[in-house]
């Protein structure tokens, strides 16, 4: 067996969940206790009676962005679909696309909107890196108000094929998303309701953001043949002055720092020196958390089930423990837990 082989299971596809709960907190939450070996059934909603006053809890407030595009090549007529990865100061986008055909630099896309119908015209400028473009909207019209108009929730292929349906836009996103700039949700954070996080905060626990836009490079499977090998994709991320000071003095009165999702993890251990300070950070983070590191920041984990053979799977597993981990994916299957995006979470303590 492969190192990478490890990090393989296998999941029935009647698992995916393909729709979100009707009410966020119902979701289920396998709890994971590390200093006992145990594993327990409960739902997100109990959150309350799982964390203690003192604790501080960590959420990554990044929006994610409308960044699927949708068009049409403007001279031949052919099917065109993209992704929007960002903007610069001089409104040149960088994007992936794909079609029939050979694009070429100057060739325009003509893109539609949700309704299908045409729209702006995006002029592609030059290649750029991993088989994108660098392009520009022939548009005055500012990034985001555009792509509400013309982009789609980029949801992942195993749900719906990546099809949005008109609920996504706000199912697909925090309840406390703010910073635009992701193209992919910080998925263990769908599960929070307003009213759970004023529980939460009415007994104590603190809660703190921080902000990590999620690329897709997070989500793709390792290919490289060693752990080591893996190259990861940088991610912007930002973790200002007050919210270091915050979580530095929970941590010192005895509080756990609990991060909601593996994008937290990455900021916050980013941002933390030798000796366990977290300090503010604002850049980007090309982290990849593998055996054997040493985890200085962050004590307790809630997350979502993540697809095998990726890097957001082994950093759980190095947090949680390699045989404990595994345990617990497989009792998830056994007990059918919904896995993925809009799937369950576990709570790892």
């Amino acid at each position: 067996m492969s190192e990478l082989d490890q990090y393989d299971y296998t999941l029935p596809q009647e698992l995916i969940a393909q729709q979100p709960l009707p009410r966020r907190c119902d979701a289920r939450l396998l709890v994971v206790e590390r200093a006992r070996g145990a594993l327990s059934h409960r739902h997100v909603r109990d959150l309350p009676e799982l964390l203690r006053a003192g604790d501080c809890l960590v959420l990554n407030d990044t929006r994610v962005v409308p960044a699927r595009l949708v068009g049409r090549r403007t001279l031949t007529g052919g099917r065109w679909e993209g992704l929007f990865l960002a903007a610069d100061a001089h409104g040149f986008w960088r994007i992936l696309g794909k079609t029939r055909g050979r694009l070429a630099p100057g060739e325009t896309i003509t893109l539609e909107d949700c309704q299908g119908r045409e729209d702006v015209r995006l002029r592609l400028a030059a290649r750029g890196g991993e088989g994108g473009w660098i392009a520009r909207p022939e548009s005055d019209e500012e990034v985001l108000p555009l792509l509400e108009r013309v982009g789609r929730i980029p949801l992942p292929p195993y749900i719906r094929k990546g099809e949005m349906v008109p609920a996504d836009r706000q199912r697909y996103q925090t309840v406390y998303a703010a910073t635009p700039g992701a193209v992919a949700a910080p998925t263990a954070g769908l599960h929070f309701t307003e009213p759970l996080l004023a529980r939460l905060e009415a007994q104590g626990v603190a809660i703190c953001r921080l902000t990590l836009h999620v690329g897709l490079g997070t989500f793709r499977p390792i290919t490289a043949g060693s752990l080591a090998d893996h190259t990861m994709h940088a991610e912007w991320g930002r973790l200002n002055e007050a919210t270091a000071g915050h979580v530095n003095a929970r941590r010192a009165a005895g509080g756990r720092i609990v991060a909601v999702g593996t994008t937290c993890v990455r900021v916050l251990e980013s941002a933390t020196d030798e000796q366990g300070r977290l300090c503010p950070f604002s850049g980007t983070t090309d982290l990849f958390i593998r055996p054997p590191y040493r985890f200085r920041a962050v004590d307790a984990l809630m997350t979502n089930f993540h697809l095998p053979r990726t890097t957001l799977l082994v950093l759980v597993r190095t947090f949680g423990g390699d045989d404990l981990i595994r345990r617990a994916y497989e009792q998830a299957i056994a007990e059918q837990y919904r896995f993925y995006s809009y799937g369950d979470a576990m709570l790892i303590v």
